[in-house]
Formats: structure tokens, C-alpha cells, sequence
């Protein structure tokens, strides 16, 4: 099993855990993923029980029981781009009225999703034109798979080189559509993990970048870097944290500007909020940090005449 292949199994197994997904649709998500049905079975008690003895190690986290938006999208609209090797790249385009700058978007394990297509719409809202990538484009798109275990067992046999090269395209459409404006990159989940690996592949054209709760990619360093890196992280996620000082250690070694901010009483996915482990406070406060970030490091600063 290839680490991301191990990653997205423990996101099914770590959904079971909590009780986002029940038993037999993790199993047959895991199976989709190439795992055998003992091989499943032992990760769901491994994950559950590494699951309880984090939460009896942690203080409770705070759910609100109802919210309310704090951001007022642009409708997407879809899109098709050139990708490597003559491949067309699918994905969603939300354009800022007046630019500040622009976002590379970057899914979760299910793919292009509406949630992901608001992200991008609330990044230009906020002034930054956003390109959210599909990076099942070469399968066809996220909308040809039959549900969002399909999605993700599609992502899981993928080669990450293919990944690295189509994000590299999303940057390349997005210095097309906003000649001399800055760039930057944000990311969830399994995004956040693609963020890390876009810097890794030494893409220096990002000024700036904000991955979310991502996983650290095995044997990655980001030296010759240019992109500011504020990376998100979630209190109660153990299993991703476990990379977070290797993820800080690397950006000291890179030599730029960084900040590593973690959200106590927040979980895994806390910025989704069309999902359970949604944590409003800190999606709020998250998202207005990130476009401070963006703000200080990604957008192409004036100056008046006199």
C-alpha cells in the first residue's frame, strides 16, 4: 500500500471511528481501496481504539449545534484548461471583481466537490480570483463517479507525480487569467497533503500558501521555496499532527516566512461545513487568518506617487 493509498484508508477508518460513516459503508469503501476484508476489518479497531485512547487524552471539543454563513460566494463556473502532456484539466473558476491576487484550490479525498467549488467562490467574494482543480480530470471529473467512495478509490490509484504536474497547470491557468498578480495555494484534507507536495516540487511561482490540516508527504523538503506558508491544524487531529513538527522543520530549513496555527477543540476537516466535524468558530478564524496571510504575502503591493 503506497502512503497515500494508507492515507486515504484512514480517513474511511478514522470517518468510522467517529461515526460519519457506519461500519459496512467503510467496509466497502476500504474494499474499493484495495484493502481484503481482514486487512479492513483490523484497521477499523486500530484506528478506533488509537481513536479513544486520543479523545480520553484530549479535552471535549466544542460542536456548535447550528451557524450561520460568514461569507457571501461567487457562483463558479466550470472550466477546461491544458494539462501536461496534452491531457485537458477540468475545474472551477470564480472571478474577483477586482483581484488582489489569485488561489489555487485543492479538494479533499471526494473529489471536486459543491463545498470545494463555495470555497473558490468565497476566496473571490473576498477579492481572490480562485481556480478549484479537478484532479480526477484524466477519469473523466468527480461528477462521473457514482459516489464519493468511488471518488476516493479512483484518487487512491492515481500516480502523485500526475498530481504534482496538473497542480503545476491550475498554477499555469491561473498566472493566464491574472497576468502580474500574485498566487497562492490552499488545500484540505487530502488537499492540504497536495499543497505540501506542490511546494515539494519546487513550484516557485506561489507567493503564498495555506494547506489545512494536510498530511506531510514521506522523504518531502521544501528548500528553494518561495511561497509564505501558513499551515493549518486541528487540535484533536492526532494523526495528521503527528507530521506537524516535520512540516515546521522543513519551512525553517526553506527559510521562509511561516506560521504553523493550531485550533484547539477542533478536529480533522473543522473548516467543511457541509460536514459533521464542522467547528464554526475556527473555520471563521481560519479563514480570516489565511486571508491576512494572503493579504501580507500574496498580493502585489502599490505604492503612490508623490
Amino acid at each position: 500500500m503506497t502512503e497515500l493509498q494508507r492515507y486515504l484508508a484512514e480517513e474511511v477508518a478514522e470517518d468510522h471511528a467517529d461515526g460519519i460513516l457506519t461500519r459496512r459503508e467503510a467496509l466497502r469503501r476500504l474494499g474499493l481501496l484495495g484493502l481484503s476484508t481482514t486487512a479492513a476489518t483490523a484497521m477499523l479497531t486500530d484506528v478506533a481504539s488509537a481513536d479513544r485512547r486520543a479523545s480520553a487524552a484530549q479535552s471535549s471539543t466544542t460542536k456548535p449545534t447550528q451557524f450561520s454563513a460568514f461569507w457571501a460566494p461567487v457562483v463558479t463556473q466550470p472550466i477546461t484548461f491544458p494539462g501536461p502532456q496534452g491531457r485537458t484539466l477540468m475545474g472551477a473558476w470564480a472571478s474577483a471583481a477586482k483581484p488582489r491576487g489569485g488561489v489555487l484550490v485543492i479538494h479533499e479525498n471526494r473529489g471536486l466537490t459543491d463545498h470545494i467549488k463555495t470555497v473558490a467562490g468565497r476566496f473571490a467574494a473576498s477579492g481572490w480570483s480562485a481556480l478549484a482543480i479537478d484532479l480526477l480530470s484524466e477519469e473523466g471529473g468527480t461528477g462521473a463517479f457514482a459516489d464519493e467512495g468511488q471518488a476516493s478509490a479512483a484518487l487512491a490509484g492515481v500516480p502523485p507525480e500526475r498530481f504534482d504536474a496538473d497542480m503545476q497547470a491550475g498554477v499555469s491557468e491561473l498566472a493566464r487569467r491574472l497576468p502580474r498578480k500574485r498566487l497562492a495555494a490552499t488545500g484540505f484534507c487530502f488537499g492540504g497533503g497536495m499543497v505540501w507536495r506542490l511546494l515539494a516540487a519546487k513550484e516557485k511561482r506561489l507567493a503564498a500558501a495555506a494547506p489545512f490540516y494536510g498530511p506531510w508527504p514521506e522523504g518531502a523538503n521544501l528548500n528553494g521555496i518561495k511561497a509564505a506558508t501558513i499551515a493549518i491544524y486541528a487540535g484533536d487531529d492526532t494523526r495528521v499532527n503527528a507530521g506537524r513538527d516535520t512540516a515546521a522543520a522543513a519551512l525553517r530549513a526553506a527559510g521562509v516566512s511561516h506560521q504553523i496555527v493550531t485550533f484547539g477543540g477542533a478536529n480533522h476537516a473543522f473548516f467543511n461545513d457541509t460536514g459533521q466535524r464542522f467547528h464554526a468558530p475556527s473555520a471563521a478564524e481560519a479563514y480570516r487568518r489565511v486571508l491576512m496571510w494572503f493579504e501580507e504575502y500574496a498580493r502585489v503591493k502599490t505604492t503612490k506617487k508623490s
